[in-house]
């Protein structure tokens, strides 16, 4: 798959690149726009977590890296991310520091007080 984008420093400019995709369909069944839908969910999914771990809470930074400590803090981060999404938070950094003023802001969040 062949993907044109536009460079926001440079408008007038834009980058092709070629993404490779592995499936189990056949030819005749793989139709190029349930496939170009399907990468477009990954791309979703990848912005609407990973890319908060990576971003918001610097996880590539994280001196955490024994036993399973790593697994722990990622359950941990996913676990705030989908609570705040599940309220509606769009803006994750916002709302992490909007709980992080008042310690019972969080546990209200999951019904505790």
């Amino acid at each position: 798959m062949r993907r044109r984008r536009r460079r926001l420093d440079q408008p007038k400019r834009f980058t092709t690149e070629t993404v490779y995709a592995i499936t189990d369909l056949r030819v005749h069944q793989a139709k190029p726009a349930q496939l170009a839908a399907w990468i477009r969910d990954h791309w979703s999914i990848e912005n609407k977590v990973h890319w908060v771990r990576d971003v918001t809470y610097d996880e590539d930074r994280s001196q955490i890296r024994t036993g399973t400590g790593p697994e722990v803090m990622a359950v941990l981060r996913n676990t705030a991310i989908g609570a705040l999404r599940l309220t509606g938070v769009t803006n994750i950094a916002a709302a992490n520091r909007h709980h992080a003023r008042d310690s019972t802001r969080p546990l209200a969040l999951f019904g505790i007080t």
